[in-house]
């Protein structure tokens, strides 16, 4: 059976040879092509699990859950522009390649703006060829009609939790509960518990099951937002693919952030002041400040609070599929371990 990966890129190259025909768009078409052939696909992974939770193997399931690969496209482009990030995946975001072309080529008076505009339509195309995917996947219109309010759904979620995410981000004074919350509806329900609902969903699983699945997915989700902020501060950007400290330079309010504030004393405070107002002046003053940052999360403690809590969400995911069918179960108890004990 393909794999999702080879589907997405051959349906991405089909889309990117029917639409980027007029005059420089062809550019459009080799970001496409480079964009969508990395990542994890973990979110595909997870919704074809959720079909084999009620169905057998089948192409057309395969094709339906890579769907949500291009959605995941769609969501990291605008993500970059709105972090202003300048690496995606080991290379540089879409907007910042979009911007170079233009200040190579001279056709724009403003690269970084037309990099972030440019970026912005790309992305749209891959919300919009998400859906094509999904709704020309080969399965019958029953089990499509049972999918399309989960997919809503997480389509929903995704922009109002960004929203929310723009609302949280002074770390000195976001509350953990309501970034806690954030994390699990823009990212939890989004990369791990809508996923396996979809899949559950066309292949038609009884609630028993779907209840199971919300239950792993809800857990596994925030355990893997709580890695992910971890990586943030501390991982290795030659693993992660992304800058290291990203969310510090942002003043974002992280989970591993906010957690560390609440554990703090008052002299730690102070200093997450005196951190969170100072500007690098140069990329050796930048490194230093990152460490600053690092020592001070580490010494409160926010590391140890992270983990214990990733392992409680463990055990918790753990307990939810004990019912459901070997296969799947067997394989979302190493997805769970995978998610949760990750280095990128």
């Amino acid at each position: 059976m393909r794999c999702s990966r080879g589907l997405v890129q051959e349906f991405a190259a089909a889309r990117s040879a029917e639409y980027f025909t007029a005059p420089d768009t062809e550019l459009l078409g080799e970001m496409t092509k480079n964009f969508v052939g990395r990542g994890k696909y973990l979110r595909s992974t997870l919704g074809y699990l959720g079909w084999l939770c009620g169905q057998p193997e089948s192409p057309a399931a395969v094709s339906a859950t890579a769907s949500l690969e291009l959605l995941h496209a769609f969501a990291l482009v605008q993500d970059d522009v709105m972090d202003d990030s300048t690496s995606r995946r080991g290379a540089a975001s879409v907007h910042e390649q979009l911007a170079a072309w233009a200040r190579t080529t001279g056709k724009v008076e403003h690269p970084a703006k037309f990099g972030e505009s440019a970026a912005v339509l790309l992305a749209d195309l891959f919300l919009v060829w998400s859906e094509r995917m999904l709704r020309e996947c080969g399965l019958p219109d029953e089990a499509l009609r049972r999918a399309w309010p989960i997919f809503d759904l997480l389509r929903n979620e995704l922009a109002v939790g960004q929203f929310s995410d723009l609302l949280n981000e002074n770390p000195l004074t976001a509350e953990l509960d309501a970034v806690l919350d954030v994390a699990r509806r823009k990212s939890g329900n989004y990369s791990v518990r809508r996923p396996l609902e979809l899949g559950a969903s066309l292949a038609g699983c009884t609630p028993h099951v779907m209840t199971a699945l919300q239950r792993y997915g809800s857990a596994i989700g925030e355990a893997f937002q709580l890695r992910d902020d971890l990586l943030g501060v501390f991982g290795d950007p030659a693993t992660t693919g992304k800058p290291l400290g990203d969310d510090l330079r942002q003043h974002k309010a992280s989970t591993i952030i906010v957690a560390a504030r609440n554990l703090a004393d008052d002299a730690q405070v102070q200093q997450m002041r005196v951190l969170a107002k100072t500007q690098p002046a140069s990329s050796y003053d930048e490194q230093v400040w990152i460490a600053d940052w690092q020592n001070l999360i580490s010494s409160c403690g926010a590391i140890g609070w992270a983990e214990d809590r990733i392992d409680a969400l463990v055990d918790e995911a753990q307990t939810a599929v004990d019912s459901i069918a070997e296969l799947p179960r067997e394989v979302l108890l190493r997805v769970a371990d995978q998610c949760t004990r990750r280095q990128h």
